[in-house]
């Protein structure tokens, strides 16, 4: 009974201190004064309703790509066989691996005015002036995270759709319906929830981008959350701007719950027959030709030609770098990774191990803020982990709590817990459903309770799961920029920082490098992705 209440209060005070910047927003509005009201009015006059619009067709535009490309690929690749189509399966995951301001950054260097392709189209045809539409745009915006979060979409829609995906348009072919009414009348609807949540996936990554939208100079919404706090200093304004961003990515944290809970139902098995009782349809000559080339699109544009276009600096021309600090950013980043990843796991399991004895409507709730992290934008978590720290320090000036969390890597990694120890939490709470509740009890039986019931039990059944955790985390670290940008200690800059900093200055081919190993990182969960789903299918 003590070792459990220790546990319990264990609990409460990791999940307080994780979930303290989301609390300390929502009590931001307990601290209204007439300066914060006077700065959120100002800005509700002038640039505000500028930046709510912007950050709305920014969310339509990519919802719309995103749902195109990733539910036709999805389709083509379950309902279909043509040629290449097991290796498009799992090659359409590939844009996962490249952070989006790294696409923007490949994009912006081959299609800017004085980049090679606009200059190879005015030597041949003879024009003058810009030849394309500018890259750096709402619309350039849009077609980077389009191609680059795509395949949250294509990955749900494909998992629903293999289920009985073939079985119903085998059934629906018999029943003589043409290929246009099967894709539309059995395949659409059917897939019709998981492409709801991997769009509300999307739009949560894309609002809490700050790569993109600041190397396109596009501004929205979380550019007036920085605004309020970085240039008006009133970090009161700046909190209470952030609880609204809030609000919107819990409706879409809530959409995503309820599609996934609809598209458990909607491809759960009626136990009659299987799923490998009909066979996709083949294509062949012509038409399975025109499926490999469609499908290969996305992959291009989303992945082979930014790898292509970042390397081609560093192969054709004289780009000076610097080998030494190059190492230091590389260490800094997988030290950071590091520390995050063995202490986000950590965390995980023990909340988890919790939560499998404890099943009250407290601890529940309690698992739920934790999870939010990883869909609050970095800028929020930033603006809420900083906000407790300045009570702190307005009441008690000598504490230095503020110098040990921003001069120290403290703060950083309190954020990265924030933003990321959901991820963590998800992979190890989806081991623990694979370990039956019989398995505990015949633990308890032979005397094996607690933390060895933890240690010598439940841990080795985990390491599949404890290990993608740890990668996922140490990933997500590696490619996080707006955290890392405002909290970072002097002298600690990551790879993801200096390739932002080198691009925004124009020095693309120097920021190629630090990119190109971003990339290289991304690649590791996205090969455990496709591995999985291969393993899971067979």
């Amino acid at each position: 009974m003590h070792a459990s209440r220790i546990r319990s209060v264990l609990f409460s005070l990791i999940a307080l201190l994780i979930s303290l910047p989301i609390l300390a927003l929502i009590s931001a509005w307990l601290e209204w004064n007439a300066t914060s009201a006077q700065v959120l009015h100002e800005l509700s006059q002038t640039v505000l309703t500028d930046y709510v619009a912007t950050s709305l067709l920014l969310c339509v535009g990519v919802g719309l790509g995103v749902t195109l490309l990733g539910t036709s690929t999805a389709v083509a690749v379950t309902l279909f066989k043509f040629p290449g189509q097991r290796f498009f399966e799992w090659a359409l995951l590939l844009p996962m691996a490249i952070p989006a301001y790294v696409v923007a950054y490949a994009y912006t260097d081959f299609l800017q005015y004085s980049g090679p392709l606009q200059n190879l189209i005015r030597s041949q045809t003879g024009l003058e002036g810009r030849v394309l539409p500018e890259v750096r745009s709402l619309g350039g915006a849009i077609f980077v995270f389009s191609l680059s979060l795509y395949p949250y979409v294509y990955l749900l829609t494909r998992t629903a759709l293999s289920e009985r995906g073939a079985q119903l348009m085998e059934a629906a072919r018999l029943l003589g319906a043409p290929m246009r009414r099967r894709i539309w009348e059995v395949a659409v609807p059917l897939a019709r929830p998981a492409v709801a949540a991997g769009v509300a996936l999307s739009l949560m990554e894309t609002l809490a981008d700050f790569g993109v939208s600041s190397y396109f100079g596009i501004q929205t919404f979380t550019a007036g959350v920085y605004k309020s706090w970085l240039i008006m200093d009133n970090r009161i304004a700046a909190a209470q701007l952030a609880t609204f961003l809030l609000a919107v990515v819990l409706m879409l944290l809530q959409i995503e719950k309820s599609a996934q809970a609809r598209m458990r139902f909607s491809t759960s098995r009626s136990g009659v027959g299987s799923s490998t009782d009909a066979q996709p349809a083949r294509l062949q000559g012509r038409k399975g030709y025109a499926m490999a080339f469609a499908c290969a699109l996305p992959l291009v544009f989303g992945f082979v030609l930014p790898v292509l276009l970042m390397l081609n600096p560093l192969l054709t021309s004289d780009v000076n770098i610097a080998w030494g600090r190059f190492i230091n950013w590389t260490f800094n980043s997988l030290q950071l990774g590091a520390i995050t990843s063995i202490l986000a796991v950590s965390v995980a399991l023990l909340l988890s191990f919790h939560l499998r004895n404890h099943l009250d409507a407290v601890t529940k709730a309690v698992t739920v803020l934790i999870g939010l992290g990883y869909a609050v934008p970095g800028a929020v978590v930033v603006v809420g982990l900083l906000l407790p720290v300045y009570w702190v320090q307005m009441k008690w000036p000598d504490t230095q709590l503020g110098f040990w969390l921003t001069a120290t890597g403290l703060g950083l990694i309190w954020a990265y817990l924030v933003r990321f120890c959901a991820v963590a939490l998800q992979s190890i709470q989806s081991g623990y459903a694979r370990i039956p509740k019989s398995l505990d009890d015949s633990a308890r039986i032979l005397g094996v309770s607690g933390v060895q019931m933890l240690s010598q039990v439940h841990t080795p059944l985990l390491k599949r799961s404890i290990f993608a955790a740890f990668l996922l985390v140490f990933v997500d670290v590696m490619k996080e920029l707006p955290v890392t940008l405002v909290l970072r200690p002097l002298n600690s800059d990551t790879l993801a920082v200096m390739a932002f900093q080198l691009a925004r200055d124009e020095r693309l081919g120097e920021a190629a490098l630090p990119s190109l190993v971003l990339v290289l990182a991304g690649l590791v969960p996205v090969i455990l992705l496709s591995r999985a789903m291969r393993s899971d299918k067979n």
